[in-house]
This record gives C-alpha cells, structure tokens and sequence, in this order.
C-alpha cells in the first residue's frame, strides 16, 4: 500500500471514530463514571504529601481574605504535608457554574463554599459529593476526633439546626460554616417623623402603612419625610426569601421535601396583588429593580432596609463599608429588627449561609486531608474571626459560648469598624432567635424553584412600574412564564440510574441535539469524499 492511501486510510479511520462519538452525544449527556464510595482510612498517611484545592468566597473583603490565608498556614503548620491552594470568588453562583463544569471534567476542587441547594445539583453525579455521616462520627478523625492535631468541636457543639441544613435525604454532604438570617434595617427617625411608634415586632401591614405614609410630597415635589426628589421607603434585597419568608409565615405551600412544587397557589396570588399595589405607588421597590437597599437607607432614601445580617457592616450612618460619597450620607437613628410578621407570637424568619463540601477522589487519603482542613474551619480561631468582619454568626455553640466571642458581643459601639454597633446588634438579633428561624426543603431543582420565586415579585414590580395591568389574566401568563424560564415542570424525583452504575443526566437542549447533528453531517460528508478519494487512488495505482 502506497503512503498516500496509507494516509487516506488513517483518516478514513478517524472521521469514522469522530463521527461516531458525535452521535453518541446526542443521546444523553453529563453521564459520569461512578465512583467508588469513600470509606475513612484507618489511619491518616503523614509520611507522603497532598494538594489541595479550596474555593471559597469573600465578597471582596481584604479582612476575610486575610482570616482564610491565615487559618491555612496555621493548619499547614499542623499538618506540613498538606497544601492547601485557595481560589477565591466573589459570588456563589460563580462557584456553582464552575462545579458543574468541572464535574463533567472530573476536576472538582477538595473543599468548596457553597449551599446546600447547590450540593443537591452536584449530587446528580455519582459519588461526585463525599457523604459525611462516616466521617463526622469517625473516633480517630471525627468531629472532636482523638486523633486530630487541633481542637476541633464535637457534634454535639455544631448547632442542631445549622447541622440539620446540610442533610440531604437523609445523609450529610456539607459542615454549616457561616450563618446568618434576615434583618430590616429602620430608619428610626423618619418612622417617628411620619407619626409612628416602632413596634416590639414589625408586621407587615405596619410597614406597608408607613411605607404609603412616606410618599407624600410637597408643593415643590420632594418628599416630605426627608426633603429630597428621591424616596423608596421600602426595599428588599432578596425577591426569593421575601416571598419565600412570606409563604412560610402564612403557613402556605412552597414545596415538598421530595421536591413538588407548591409555590404557584392562591396565596401567592394575593401575596402579588398587594406587592403590585405598592409597587405602583413606588412604596416599594427591590433591589434588583432599584439598587442596593444600604445606598438608599444612607443617603436618606430608605426608612425599611431588608437584606441579610451578614451586610450589617453597610448599613447605617457610621457603617464601615459604604457605596456612596460621604456627603451624601444623613444622619439618622438605624434600629434591626426581625423581618416583618403576619403572626408576631409565632415570628418566622429565614436561616441561610455557606457550608463546606468535599469532593470525592480516587485517593481516600486525599479526601481524608481535605476533611480535615475543612473540619479546621469550625475550629473557634476562625469562627470567630470571620464573623467579627460581617453579622454572621458562629456555627458553633463552642464558639457562641466561648469568653472571646461573649467579649466580642459586650464590646458592641466601642468602634465603627470590628464593633460597629449595627453589626453586632444583628448577630444578637439571630442569635436570639435560632429557634425561629427555618430552612426550604433541599432537592435538584432547588436552586430554580427559589430562583422562580424572586422572579414572580421582580416581574410583578416591574410591570406595575409601568403602568400595566395586573389581574389573573396576567398572573397565568407569569406563572407560565417562569415555569418555562426555570424549567420547573422539569423537576422530578427519579433515580436516573444506568444499569451500569453511571448516572445519566438526562437528554441534551435540543439546541445543542441540532449542532451536534450538524457536526456530525459534515463529518459524514467528509467521510464520504475521504472514501472516494481511498477508491479513486486505488484505480489509479
């Protein structure tokens, strides 16, 4: 045989091999070899050396970057055959997107930040997720482990219901290592410039009535409150724990643990109708819609400002952290308060906040290394630490209960930074109700349905912004819409399992079922000059 139809052969060879996993993809994707399940070592191997990789958010504050560098090198200190190699993102869903990727790479990092209605997604690949209840429990390297070279708190010191987020049917892939809840955020001063009294807890037919107070103007056009052309007297940050938050306090459906959506109901309908009412006035607005909340509170545009405790430091006239110029900030009296309630006797509030996962790899010493540096940042050092820079609080009852920490509360106003009075007092407001706090149920599909909730308030908002109409005619097309938007008729409890062992992801977008396609047509076409010019070469030779 000749080189030249020698060559044709070889190619002939790989456009048939080429061509034949392209249609392979277009059947299913994501598939995943299963991993084998990790089983604790009986021993940690001191003697050889592991890298690490952890992922981790920080909201671009130099204070926490600082706090993660630091308990890495003191743990490397304990433990000088293990790497650790930080990457640090500035949100969540950033973290989230580059998991699935690498889980279709298998190269996932060792530890990660991330929630547990991510985890539920990570899940969806076989063995992906390292199960924790084996290992939280280990004698030797467990949660207070004997054989651990820090002091690590036992299972009993991790708080029940922090604990209790990170279980997923059943089992535990996470640690809780932050947490914090939701607060409002008052502008005291226009409160009682309008007429009113705080009361002991807010409801929310009294912010909605100080709210609409808030929008009178003067005959110049500025608002009466505060004087100024711009006032939004109520803003939430978060769509999805507010509608969410509200559904929980009414009692009324969001989903069930196996993952049925509930959240397109009646009271969701009415919980609509009223937001679209406010809207209009421009009562209220959100932050999607508007802006951050802080910004107007700060500048005197704001009276009621929900969003997390963990953004206490932004919040208030001597706040640390500040998107706006100084002259533009007011004086004013800031008081946190729980978010508002329907029923006060029975307040209801949101638990939310980073845990830490592992990944599964073919090295069980590995796994055990990364456990143990992800197990190191329960430790009270750094719990503390990170806690002092935002409203967080520890995860940790050892921790919560330690002098340091005790110290730490007692100190509240004697600075504005790691003191800063509004901060602290948020961290007591959710360490004075951990009993009223609550979780959503944690499933794959999670992520979007609370997603779809946020996005039933924005478009609502949005459309009585403009003047729209907004009747039950309007909220079937909503409803259809944002099913559509999050594929929430796509959500389902089912096992996916192959008869191999592999888990199957489920069928490709039909988008990338037509390229693929189209790819391999081309191929197909190549393939056949290729064979054409093998025969026509033959002939000749």
């Amino acid at each position: 045989m000749g080189k030249k139809e020698s060559k044709c052969a070889r190619l002939v060879s790989w456009a048939a091999l080429l061509l034949l996993c392209l249609l392979s993809l277009t059947g299913c994707h994501g598939s995943q070899e299963a991993k084998e399940a990790f089983e604790v070592p009986d021993e940690f191997d001191t003697s050889a050396e592991y890298e690490i990789t952890f992922w981790a958010k920080n909201d671009t504050n130099k204070t926490q970057v600082a706090i993660y560098e630091q308990a890495i090198e003191d743990f490397e200190e304990l433990y000088p055959n293990i790497t650790v190699n930080i990457r640090l993102y500035t949100d969540y869903t950033d973290i989230y997107n580059d998991v699935i990727t690498n889980i279709a790479t298998d190269t996932t990092p060792n530890v990660c930040i991330t929630y547990p209605d991510h985890i539920a997604t990570y899940l969806t690949g076989d063995n992906q997720v390292v199960a924790l209840d084996e290992l939280m429990t280990d004698e030797k390297y467990g949660l207070g482990g004997s054989a651990l070279e820090f002091d690590s708190p036992t299972v009993d010191e991790v708080v029940p219901q922090f604990l209790e987020e990170c279980q997923i049917d059943g089992t535990y892939y996470a640690l809780p290592y932050m947490r914090s809840t939701e607060a409002c955020y008052v502008n005291k001063t226009y409160v009682e410039a309008l007429g009113y009294e705080l009361p002991e807890t807010l409801t929310w037919d009294f912010i909605w009535e100080v709210s609409e107070a808030a929008m009178e103007k003067d005959e110049d056009g500025n608002f009466v409150v505060n004087g100024q052309s711009v006032m939004i007297p109520f803003i939430y940050k978060s769509t999805d724990n507010m509608m969410i938050t509200m559904l929980q306090q009414l009692g009324t459906g969001y989903s069930t643990d196996d993952g049925e959506i509930l959240l397109f109901n009646d009271s969701t309908r009415d919980l609509l109708y009223e937001i679209a009412g406010h809207a209009e006035s421009r009562a209220f607005s959100t932050f999607k819609v508007s802006g951050y909340p802080a910004n107007f509170l700060n500048a005197g545009q704001c009276i009621f400002a929900i969003d997390s405790t963990a953004g206490a430091t932004w919040m208030g006239t001597d706040a640390p952290l500040v998107d706006i110029s100084e002259d533009k900030i007011v004086e004013f009296e800031t008081v946190v308060m729980e978010v508002p309630q329907y029923d006060t006797e029975n307040p209801q509030m949101i638990s939310q906040g980073p845990s830490i996962c592992i990944f599964n790899k073919d090295d069980s010493q590995e796994v055990l290394a990364s456990w143990l540096f992800a197990q190191y940042l329960l430790t009270n050092e750094v719990q503390i630490a990170y806690s002092q820079t935002e409203g967080y609080i520890p995860v940790t009852t050892k921790a919560q209960e330690s002098d340091e920490y005790q110290d730490y509360l007692s100190r509240s106003g004697e600075d504005n930074a790691t003191y800063y009075s509004v901060k602290i007092d948020a961290a007591e407001l959710f360490l004075d109700n951990i009993e009223n706090t609550f979780t959503t149920a944690v499933f794959n599909g999670s992520t979007s349905l609370r997603s779809a909730a946020g996005q039933l308030i924005e478009d609502t908002v949005k459309s009585a912004r403009r003047g729209e109409t907004i009747d039950d005619a309007y909220f079937e097309t909503l409803y259809s819409d944002v099913t559509s938007l999050y594929r929430l008729d796509q959500i389902e409890v089912a096992d996916g399992e192959d008869s191999d062992g592999r888990q199957d992801l489920g069928p490709l977008p039909q988008t990338a079922v037509i390229l693929l396609a189209s790819i391999a047509a081309v191929w197909a076409l190549i393939l056949l000059y290729l064979l054409w010019q093998a025969v026509k070469n033959k002939r000749q030779a």
